[in-house]
């Protein structure tokens, strides 16, 4: 979940570098460090974020046309000046930066020690980069040689870049299982995690796969597996704009994916759906169809808020197609034995299309000959090259760590392939179809309707800004947005929140109401309103303060609420795109309000590549 950076080329590398790890740090931003090279190492870190590391290096000799930089989520050994990357061999033949886990590393770290190394931090890295030294001072081999051995001997994920103080013309870069994407320029090169520090410098990229190795010089990349086998690099082109990465006026990242989602759910939908609304074509399922609709069992699988956007698609798969949904945590679904049969569709959902235990869950069903599918945002991502099929969500670069624009563009890819298989499959009408089409197609002009009420939901947020717990309640398909809303109040503010299926209070959580307890229901009229509007009641009888989501015009929840957020009308199954609006906006006033890192909230990194 760390961020690494590299270049070399002609350009000085120290401010691509520092640029390019603020646009990682959400990746990771416990700690910061630089490595450069100028006739000596020039070795530059400290604890904290990149802006501290710049206040270290701001009278500091920079003078470099090659350096490699990295931003640090903390896994082995807490955040301090000495576990911060680049981390640097005993002997100083090697400086490395990693992203992953060394499993065996404490084993290999007793064999450094027995032969005479000595460590300095308490990191899985450090152990790594004395190890490749080792191999190379003992067998007198080149950088590259020793790099592939030592890679050969660990155990666990890396996305590294290793530079040799003794061959200082050449980066190498590895990885497995953590990503990397180097950028082609004319006589330059930029190494990174993904591809937002490339995009202003270049749009040529190629992607690293697992157990690939890039030897790279100003002028020269080479590519080889660890087992020393050539490659042939295929370089691809970037679809991502330099605006998409920047505030464009907003205060935070999040404020503004949040405002950018009647956008993304467009372009999500764009090209995709017929002028007239007779059909949905997703050209990525298009060799997978057949499978789709004749499958028995859809399993989705996912982590946090993709997660949460599975268990949407659970109600819409069921409901408009008819096929049973299991909903799984990757992380958990990985390490058990489930039972998989071959006619079983799994559909993988990832932001980032990176998530370490999502690809380890579709590595595991793909060895028992499951069809895997993807849902991802991010092109060229690991996930999208290993599964067999897939959609892009089409939503942009998200920046900030707690997702927003991701969440309502998974739902909307899994809304529409529920639709093409009922449609398909005849359990919903074509006269049907067609209406739910125009209204799904209407969802991006109803949120901006929402978005005009940001002021009314900030007024809220003042209120409730000291609330040290809360509970959010929703039914049916607005349960997993009541999750949802309570994910997005604890990551971002800090205050403890749970999210329930309103029927389930009265089963324990109804003892923790109080006058001090805010009660957040999403509460639009659906199958389910007359039994909520009971719920709201009990809670009212209990002092509880209530701010209720409602349908445009609804006034009775408004004599019952302390605060009423209105959302347009829509059909049930697309309720969840609006209701999770108004819930994202009024945790990110809270954060605000209470001084928290909206975009860059404590212990948590963007892209979750580790396990």
């Amino acid at each position: 979940m760390c961020g690494i950076v590299g270049y070399i080329g002609k350009q000085q590398a120290y401010p691509i570098i520092i640029t390019g790890l603020k646009r990682l740090e959400y990746r990771g931003y416990d700690s910061a460090g630089i490595a450069l090279w100028n006739n000596e190492l020039l070795l530059y870190k400290s604890k904290g974020r990149v802006s501290d590391l710049e206040t270290i290096v701001a009278d500091q000799d920079t003078q470099s046309n090659v350096g490699i930089g990295h931003t640090r989520w903390a896994t082995h050994g807490e955040p301090n000046d000495s576990n911060a990357h680049p981390h640097i061999s005993m002997n100083k033949k090697f400086v490395l930066i990693h992203n992953g886990i060394i499993e065996n590393y404490s084993r290999l770290k007793k064999r450094l020690t027995d032969r005479g190394y000595e460590f300095y931090s308490e990191t899985d890295t450090e152990v790594l980069v004395n190890l490749i030294e080792y191999i190379y001072l003992i067998g007198k081999v080149d950088a590259e040689t020793a790099i592939r051995a030592a890679l050969n001997k660990v155990v666990g994920a890396y996305g590294l870049v290793v530079f040799c103080t003794d061959e200082p013309d050449k980066l190498i870069a590895a990885r497995k299982s953590s990503p990397l994407v180097i950028g082609v320029g004319k006589g330059e090169y930029f190494i990174a995690s993904d591809a937002t520090p490339i995009i202003e410098h270049t749009n040529s990229v190629i992607y690293l796969n697992d157990n690939d190795m890039a030897i790279i010089k100003k002028c020269e990349l080479q590519l080889k597996t660890i087992h020393n086998e050539e490659l042939i690099p295929t370089i691809q082109t970037l679809d991502l704009d330099i605006g998409e990465i920047d505030k464009q006026g907003f205060d935070h990242f999040m404020l503004k994916e949040i405002f950018e989602q009647p956008r993304s759910i467009m372009d999500t939908l764009r090209g995709r759906i017929a002028p007239d609304n007779a059909d949905i074509r997703l050209g990525g399922l298009f060799a997978v169809m057949d499978k789709l609709v004749d499958a028995k069992r859809i399993i989705l699988i996912g982590c946090g808020t993709s997660w949460h956007a599975g268990l949407v698609g659970e109600y819409i798969f069921e409901e408009l197609a008819r096929i049973s949904v299991e909903v799984e945590y990757a992380s958990e679904f990985r390490y058990r034995n489930p039972i998989l049969h071959d006619d079983d569709i799994i559909i993988a959902i990832s932001q980032s299309g990176e998530t370490a235990d999502t690809l380890a869950a579709i590595r595991m069903a793909k060895e028992q000959n499951v069809t895997v599918l993807g849902i991802c945002n991010a092109v060229g991502s690991t996930i999208s090259r290993e599964t067999h099929a897939g959609v892009y969500t089409h939503a942009g670069p998200e920046i900030g760590v707690a997702s927003t624009k991701a969440f309502t563009a998974q739902v909307s890819v899994l809304t529409m392939i529920a639709l093409i298989i009922g449609h398909k499959k005849k359990t919903i009408s074509t006269a049907m179809f067609n209406q739910m089409v125009d209204e799904l197609r209407d969802i991006p002009n109803k949120i901006e309707k929402i978005l005009e009420r940001n002021d009314l939901i900030k007024n809220i947020a003042k209120e409730y800004k000291n609330a040290t717990n809360s509970i959010y309640l929703g039914r049916g398909y607005l349960f997993p947005v009541a999750l949802e809303g309570a994910l997005k109040l604890k990551e971002i503010s800090y205050i403890h929140a749970e999210g329930y299926p309103a029927a389930e209070m009265k089963h324990g959580p109804i003892a923790l109401i109080d006058e001090n307890m805010p009660v957040v229901f999403i509460a639009t009229k659906d199958n389910g309103y007359e039994k909520i509007v009971s719920n709201i009641q009990e809670v009212k009888a209990r002092k509880g303060k209530i701010i209720a989501i409602v349908t445009e015009g609804d006034e009775t929840i408004k004599q019952l609420a302390d605060h009423v957020i209105e959302v347009p009308e829509t059909m049930d199954f697309l309720a969840p795109l609006t209701t999770v609006i108004p819930l994202q906006l009024l945790s990110y006033h809270i954060a605000v309000m209470r001084g928290c890192n909206v975009d860059q909230p404590r212990n948590l990194a963007k892209s979750v590549t580790v396990e």
